[in-house]
């Protein structure tokens, strides 16, 4: 099961199995965490990420939370929603994939400094695959941010996710890295959801 033994059969079954591209063939031009939290995510950004280099915002849609005032060499967008995508301006470049169903993504090895999934973890079926992948195209030391709150869409996020709590989602987030391939992980809260909605990210280097 994706490289994750003793899990139960449907730990990666969703509520709804219905294809993700039908539900989200309409754009939602919403933020999925508060202001708070955003800010928070943004500043966490400033921290750990380099100017100059290639970033791919994987799971992306009309914003990608990076700072305002940081130059990149380019921002890649991947998502599930085409009109969300073009409204970004952050992004150079975008491409729409299903990483469930093909897990491979269309980037050359070795090509990408830094990784983001914002509030997107929870709905791989297969975290494994996917992130081995990403650890595929991420530069040698590259690092990836895994950053997640207490809201997602219930019916497409993993039953797995649905029944765990922040504390073990961090490290549900962490085992995934860890068995696909990164090092130097670790988690750190940014929001403790009592003034905003909660943020924690995980990070870790190829």
């Amino acid at each position: 099961m994706d490289d994750l033994p003793g899990l139960p059969p449907n730990a990666f079954a969703k509520e709804d199995p219905d294809d993700d591209r039908d539900f989200y063939v309409e754009p939602r031009f919403e933020t999925h965490i508060d202001d708070a939290a955003i800010a928070a995510l943004t500043r966490f950004y400033g921290e750990v990420l380099t100017p100059g280099t290639v970033v791919l915002d994987l799971m992306s849609s009309w914003i990608s939370h990076l700072p305002p005032d940081m130059d990149f060499a380019e921002v890649i967008g991947h998502g599930m929603n085409a009109e969300e995508l073009a409204a970004n301006t952050r992004l150079a470049r975008w491409f729409i994939q299903d990483i469930n169903a093909e897990p491979v993504l269309p980037l050359a090895d070795a090509s990408v400094d830094a990784v983001l999934i914002c509030v997107g973890v929870q709905y791989l079926t297969r975290p494994v695959a996917t992130l081995g992948d990403v650890r595929r195209v991420l530069k040698p030391g590259g690092l990836i941010v895994i950053s997640f709150s207490n809201r997602c869409f219930p019916t497409k996020a993993v039953r797995l996710w649905l029944s765990l709590d922040d504390d073990d989602h961090a490290r549900l987030v962490a085992m995934y890295l860890d068995r696909a391939g990164f090092g130097e992980v670790g988690a750190r809260r940014l929001r403790d959801g009592w003034t905003s909605d909660p943020l924690i990210v995980v990070t870790g280097r190829a």
